[in-house]
């Protein structure tokens, strides 16, 4: 059959579109069902033939019977597969009269994970505290994507990596940063594919420990080496450290202040997950071990590229016979995609095809094939090369026609001709030649400029080619111009004011005209605008309502008919608030200073009085969490007209960002944009920590603690503490660095701070501790005294009081002993094990109990403490703490006035009883609140009726509890809406 009894006989076909492609598969000789499938389904009319290419050759599913292969639809289907017949890379072939594709390739291989050898391995030996590395030298395997775990002295007891131990994903290797007495034992790597449900295990390592504790510097044993990443995929960097104590893992992105917000470390530090990866993310990564005999640190390149994306692709197309045609595609990736084409399934050029003159023998099925080392994608289309006679069937010339006096007429010829046509246009008999008004156009249009009265008439188009010839007909009518007669004028106006643009015109009494507004060429919808945009009937004004500053622009009034339109345009301008600055940035940055531009916001009418800065960092508890920034006198940037200032009086090392708005007269402008996130330098810390103090303890300690310092105060990284001390008659101090900045105590011991019995005095300490960074030291605190006791208090506090303050909460008062801290026990009717414990500082001789049982009977003591123990208990204090409140809420009745302006409330007491469990109630609280507006409380004693105005119509809650000796009782609420046209009556309603 030939093409062009193809496209008569059949309009609506079309070649193959593959609705499913076969996928990569893994089969393993386990497989139950010894086949493998592979799936491929073509949409076509006719219905496509398929075939099937495995490694470019072509299978001979039709011609030769196979043992294994069958094809079932267009699905391949492999019958007891063998790696050296069937593995490699397949692709289907469909097909039909207008072409063929082939799909994208799919690969067979055959997965596998081969056993661990038989030998015993050797065991490792290791002092305690050292780093140990357990090698797990896996097996051969397919896929190689396999998880790693390690069996503990027996299967299925898993070692669980923590801190001291990691399991690299990379190499299966078990890493134990230091390792302790109960490490020992013996430890077997188990290897896991999970794409063909196998796993395997070696033979036992046995780990053996000696005792010998000593510390170890930080060794990074585990080093990500330089890695690619696809876009949009997940990566892990992993970092490893031995040392004692173990080391403490820091992760940075270099060249940035933090690192990327889809970052996550896990591991206790190990692991660096980057999701989502972007080309941003594209950088050097370092990681830092850190302990206290050493830091260790590593940097590697993380680079991002990506798999072919289509950016232009192609589409089915019907040219004429011996027209030019250009078929191209474009792809985006990294590295950059190779363009390749296919027709029919075979190879047909690359980059751009060019046809200069199109024959049917380039009607086909075309493939654009985008490849790098990351993927590969196809576009597939057709090309169909037509040709026939010209045909008005589909697309006749309009039969009657309408043209604007002295306006332009455009009447469209547009038949359907392969090759493309020859056209002649006449008016009644008069053939029509181009002339300074009569022009017929490139598409077989004619064109009428500055049309009369006397264009008037029938017009036919003539279209001839070499196959034929064909005409059609319409009648051209011409009416009068449409014109403004009245246009709208520009305007200024104040925000929230009221505006009326005008719009009339005359037009063709034969015509119905329609008026369109549009702001700044958005069309007005007054649908969905009708707040503030109101169209006046019968005529074109326009009604703006409540002027805001974004409805100022240039308004056009466009006055349409079915013939044609005019426009008449005007601006409004509205004086308001300015608008939000645009483009800050921060253009240097300093420790406690950042040099911040900003471009100018419109002032809307009102010149700018000044600006405000605004900041917002990393502990900002909210968005909204702005604070003025301090600034320097701020200034214009010339010749841009931008401005600039400094920002004083920050935080070193502290993340930032930034925001301006402008003020006029009118008050405060929108906030701009906020800026990148910048960090400012680091600088050595000035703030020493507070609250220093401490206390002796037991055998030999000597406890210190303080208040740690807020980390918006730590100017730099490696923050921590030095803390001294030393006896008072001693001239030497002694020194500790603690490296936790969050660290709040620090316990030495020394078995000569013990209490000897010729010991007559308690022993003095002083104590200081400073701060410090990678800067330097900061300033120590102020020095305090603190002392080693001999013995417990001997003394009790004296005097103890308390009272019930609610059903769960109490107040104690007591005389302290002096110079020691105060432990509070309170006992329900109970031996000393079940008592409640409160520690109150010796500064304190009172304290509230809360969280206690209602109508209770407790018995109270007060001890003193010290770090040597828990002195003698005080006088017990009995007390009965309150009956607890009503665990219902008062019913409510509740009556609107006939004018709608009182609302009227009444509600029952809740009756009490003398031998009940509930206490006596004290008030009731009322409550009336409208959004923006509320009266009240009210507190009302013996009384229950009360009533309130409602000035306004809305909505209104009302609230109703009881309070009672025992606390508040529950919240009786109801919701309403206040009317004031009309009375709404709810009378004896309960709720």
């Amino acid at each position: 059959m030939s093409f062009l009894s193809l496209l008569s006989n059949d309009a609506t076909g079309y070649g193959p579109i593959f609705e499913e492609e076969p996928l990569d598969i893994v089969y393993t000789k386990e497989s139950p069902d010894r086949l493998i499938s592979m799936n491929c389904r073509a949409r076509a009319n006719p219905a496509p033939t398929y075939r099937w290419r495995r490694d470019n050759w072509e299978i001979k599913l039709m011609e030769l019977p196979n043992e294994h292969y069958s094809l079932v639809g267009g699905n391949l289907i492999i019958n007891n597969p063998e790696e050296k017949k069937h593995a490699g890379t397949y692709v289907c072939v469909a097909k039909n009269v207008y072409g063929t594709v082939i799909s994208k390739e799919a690969k067979v291989k055959f997965g596998y994970l081969e056993e661990f050898p038989d030998e015993e391995r050797d065991p490792v030996t290791v002092k305690e505290g050292q780093g140990a590395v357990l090698l797990c030298a896996p097996p051969k395997r397919w896929p190689t994507e396999v998880t790693f775990r390690w069996i503990y002295n027996e299967f299925p007891v898993f070692l669980h990596p923590d801190k001291r131990r990691f399991v690299s994903q990379s190499t299966g290797n078990l890493y134990i940063s230091k390792v302790e007495a109960s490490d020992a034992g013996n430890y077997s790597c188990y290897v896991f594919n999970p794409q063909i449900g196998k796993g395997v295990y070696s033979k036992f390592i046995p780990l053996i420990s000696t005792e010998e504790k000593k510390r170890y510097k930080a060794d990074l044993v585990v080093k990500f080496p330089d890695t690619t990443a696809m876009l949009n995929y997940n990566v892990t960097l992993e970092c490893f450290a031995l040392g004692n104590p173990a080391p403490h893992i820091v992760w940075r992105k270099i060249g940035a202040t933090d690192l990327p917000a889809s970052a996550q470390v896990s591991m206790s530090g190990a692991l660096l997950h980057l999701y989502n990866v972007q080309y941003e993310d594209s950088a050097g990564y370092e990681c830092e071990a850190i302990n206290q005999k050493w830091q260790d640190w590593h940097q590697a390149w993380l680079y991002v590229e990506a798999a072919p994306e289509w950016a232009v692709t192609i589409n089915n197309t019907q040219k004429d016979v011996g027209s030019e045609h250009t078929m191209s595609c474009v792809a985006n990736g990294k590295p950059g995609p190779y363009i390749r084409w296919l027709k029919d399934g075979y190879s047909y050029g690359k980059g751009e095809l060019k046809f200069s003159s199109l024959t049917f023998e380039d009607s086909g099925m075309y493939q654009c094939i985008a490849e790098n080392y990351w993927g590969i994608i196809y576009a597939s289309a057709e090309l169909r090369v037509i040709a026939c006679a010209p045909t008005f069937e589909l697309n006749p010339v309009k039969k009657y026609l309408l043209g604007a006096n002295n306006g332009r007429v455009v009447i469209e010829c547009k038949p359907r001709a392969a090759p493309r046509p020859r056209f002649t246009w006449t008016k009644g008999k008069e053939v029509l030649f181009n002339n300074s008004r009569i022009s017929i156009m490139f598409d077989g249009s004619l064109e009428i400029l500055n049309a009369t009265r006397n264009d008037e008439g029938v017009y036919t188009c003539l279209a001839e080619n070499d196959r034929g010839k064909a005409n059609s007909t319409g009648t051209l009518t011409i009416t009068e111009a449409t014109q403004i007669t009245v246009a709208p004028e520009d305007t200024q106006v104040m925000v929230g004011e009221e505006v009326h643009l005008q719009c009339q015109a005359s037009f063709d009494p034969s015509l119905d005209i329609t008026f369109i507004w549009s702001l700044d060429f958005r069309v007005i919808d007054f649908y969905l605008e009708w707040k503030h945009y109101e169209r006046i009937m019968d005529s074109g004004e326009l009604k703006i309502m409540n002027v805001q500053l974004r409805h100022e622009g240039r308004y056009t009034c466009t006055a349409q008919t079915v013939v044609d339109n005019v426009t008449a345009s005007a601006d409004l301008k509205v004086k308001g608030l300015p608008a939000p600055p645009g483009g800050v940035r921060v253009e240097e940055i300093r420790d406690t200073s950042v040099k911040l531009v900003w471009n100018r916001g419109a002032d809307h009418g009102n010149p700018i009085l000044g600006y405000t800065i605004q900041t917002r960092d990393v502990y900002a508890l909210t968005e909204v969490d702005w604070r003025d920034a301090s600034t320097c006198k701020y200034r214009s940037i010339p010749p841009e007209g931008g401005m600039m200032a400094d920002v004083v009086d920050l935080y070193p090392w502290m993340e930032y960002e930034f925001r301006v708005y402008a003020t006029n007269e009118f008050g405060d402008g929108e906030a701009s944009i906020p800026s990148m996130k910048i960090k400012t330098w680091d600088a050595v810390p000035v703030v020493a920590p507070t609250n220093v103090g401490g206390y002796g303890g037991k055998d030999g300690e000597l406890i210190i603690t303080w208040t740690p310092v807020q980390p918006q105060y730590f100017y730099g990284k490696k923050f921590g503490y030095v803390v001294a001390f030393k006896p008072h008659d001693d001239v030497d101090w002694w020194y500790e660095t603690i490296s936790d900045p969050e660290t709040r105590r620090y316990v030495h011991r020394d078995s000569s701070f013990r209490v000897k019995s010729n010991d007559f005095q308690v022993r003095e300490f002083q104590v200081k501790v400073k701060t410090f960074n990678s800067k330097g030291d900061g300033p120590y605190s102020l020095s305090t005294t603190i002392y080693y006791p001999r013995d417990v208090p001997s003394e009790s506090p004296t005097d103890v009081y308390s009272r019930p303050v609610s059903s769960h909460e109490a107040l104690v008062w007591w005389i302290p002993v002096m110079d020691t801290g105060t432990g509070l026990q309170q006992k329900y009717d109970d031996t000393e094990p079940g008592a409640n414990r409160i520690f109150v500082p010796a500064s304190m001789n009172q304290t509230r109990l809360e969280n206690m049982l209602p109508d209770s009977h407790y018995l109270i003591e007060v001890r003193a403490y010290n770090g040597a123990g828990v002195g003698p208990p005080s006088e017990h204090c009995e007390m009965f703490t309150k009956r607890a409140p009503p665990s219902v809420a008062p019913q409510m009745w509740r009556y609107i006035s006939y004018s709608g302006k009182w609302l009227y409330v009444w509600w029952h007491h809740i009756s009490y009883d003398w031998f009940g469990n509930e206490s006596f109630p004290l008030y009731y609280k009322v409550m009336f609140r409208k959004t923006g507006y509320i009266t009240g409380p009210i507190y009302m004693t013996g009384w229950h009726f009360i009533d309130f105005p409602m000035p306004q119509v809305g909505d209104y809650e009302l609230e109703v509890r009881g309070r009672y000796e025992g606390g508040d009782g529950p919240i009786r609420k109801i919701s309403l809406a206040a009317m004031l046209l009309l009375a709404l009556c709810i009378v004896g309603l309960g709720i």
